[in-house]
C-alpha cells in the first residue's frame, strides 16, 4: 500500500507527498488522488488561510466543469424552432456544439466566429448557446461578454487591453474550465487586441496551469456581410432556393474579408493565418416572411398571437434591398420589437 505524508510548505501550509514503499509501484497513485486532495483541503481549511481550493482544484483537474449542465436537445430544437432563415448557422452551430460538448478531452477550444449583416439572428444564437449549457442566456457568471465600445473603446490603448484581456480569460479559465467568452461587434475591435488569445485557441496540451481546452470562444461580426449578401442575392436571382447554398461557398471568402479589413478585429490576425477559428459561421441576409415570423414571436411573448394583422403591418413597413427587387430585409429582425410597439 502506499503511504502519506503532509510536510510543512508555505503553500496553504502543507504539502501532500506520495511514498510507495519499496515493494510497490506508482500505480496506486491514481485512486488515491480524490483522497489526497480531500486531506489537503481539510488541513488547509484547518488552519484558516482561507485559500481558494476551488481554483486550486480546478488548475490541475480535467472534472472541474462549474454549473456546467448542457442541454443539447434543447439547444438543437432552439436552433431550428426560433433561428429563422438561417440553415446554414442551425447545421453548423449545432454540430459543431454537440460534438464540443460531447468530446469529454477535446484537443483545443471551440472558436466559432459569426457574421452577417444586422438583425440576421448572430446575437440570438449567442444567447441560445449561453442558455443550454448554464441555464441562463448571459446571466452565469461563467459567460463572459465583451462589447469593444465599452470594454476596448481607445486604439491607442492596445497594449493595456490585451494586458487586461490575457488577465481576465486566465483568471476565468482558471476558476472554471468550461467558461463561455463572446465577442460582440468584432468590427469594432481595435486590430491587434484580439491576438493575445491566440495560444488560448490553438492545440496546446499544457498552458496557465489550466484546463483551456474545454472554453468556447465566440467572436460576432457583421465584417463579411457584403460576401454574404452577394451570394445570396446571386442564388435568388438564379432561382435557386437559399437554402441549397453551401457554407464552403462562404467560408473562404469571409476569412479573407475579416483578414483584409482594417476596420476588423481580426484585420491581419495570427488567429485568422493559424486556422484557429475552427467555423466561420454565415448568417444569410432576412426576407419578408422571416421578419414576419420574428413579428409573430414578438407578439406570442406578448400573449398576442392571434394578432395577424400586427404581423403583416410589421413585414409591410420593413425597409428592404436591393431597391430594385426588395428581397431582403436592410435591418433583418433588429427593428420587430420596436415595429410590434407602433402597430399593437
Amino acid at each position: 500500500m502506499c503511504e502519506i505524508s503532509l510536510l510543512p510548505s508555505s503553500v496553504c501550509g502543507a504539502v501532500v507527498v506520495l511514498l510507495p514503499p519499496s515493494n510497490s509501484s506508482w500505480s496506486c497513485a491514481p485512486r488515491l488522488s480524490t483522497m489526497l486532495f480531500i486531506l489537503l483541503l481539510i488541513y488547509c481549511t484547518s488552519l484558516g488561510t482561507g485559500f481558494d481550493m476551488k481554483s486550486i482544484f480546478c488548475s490541475i483537474s480535467d472534472s472541474c466543469d462549474c454549473d456546467f449542465k448542457p442541454d443539447i436537445k434543447g439547444l438543437e430544437w432552439d436552433l431550428y424552432k426560433n433561428l429563422y432563415g438561417q440553415h446554414m448557422a442551425q447545421d453548423i452551430v449545432s454540430e459543431a456544439v454537440v460534438n464540443f460538448l460531447q468530446n469529454k478531452n477535446p484537443d483545443r477550444p471551440l472558436v466559432l466566429s459569426f457574421h452577417g449583416a444586422s438583425g440576421t439572428g448572430k446575437s440570438l444564437t449567442s444567447s441560445m448557446i449561453g442558455r443550454h449549457i448554464y441555464g441562463t442566456a448571459m446571466g452565469s457568471s461563467y459567460i463572459h461578454q465583451f462589447v469593444p465600445t465599452l470594454h476596448f473603446p481607445s486604439a491607442d490603448r492596445v497594449q493595456q487591453y490585451r494586458s487586461g484581456l490575457k488577465r481576465w480569460v486566465e483568471g476565468n479559465l482558471t476558476a472554471c474550465a468550461r467558461s463561455i467568452f463572446i465577442f460582440d461587434e468584432m468590427e469594432k475591435m481595435p486590430p491587434g487586441v484580439i491576438d493575445v488569445l491566440e495560444p488560448h485557441l490553438g492545440p496546446f496540451h499544457v498552458l496557465f496551469q489550466t484546463n483551456y481546452r474545454k472554453a468556447i470562444y465566440i467572436f460576432i461580426s457583421t465584417v463579411g456581410q457584403e460576401v454574404i449578401n452577394k451570394v445570396a442575392l446571386e442564388s435568388r436571382q438564379a432561382g435557386r432556393d437559399r437554402e441549397d447554398i453551401l457554407p464552403k461557398e462562404l467560408e473562404d471568402s469571409i476569412a479573407d474579408a475579416v483578414y483584409n479589413n482594417k476596420n476588423s478585429g481580426f484585420y491581419h490576425s495570427r488567429i485568422i493565418t493559424e486556422k484557429l477559428i475552427t467555423r466561420f459561421v454565415p448568417f444569410l441576409p432576412l426576407l419578408r416572411r422571416h421578419v414576419e415570423r420574428c413579428a409573430q414571436r414578438e407578439l406570442c411573448q406578448r400573449g398576442e398571437c392571434q394578432r395577424a394583422d400586427v404581423t403583416l403591418s410589421v413585414g409591410g413597413a420593413m425597409t428592404y434591398t436591393p431597391n430594385d427587387s426588395q428581397y431582403f430585409s436592410s435591418t433583418g429582425c433588429k427593428l420587430v420589437p420596436a415595429k410590434v410597439n407602433l402597430f399593437l
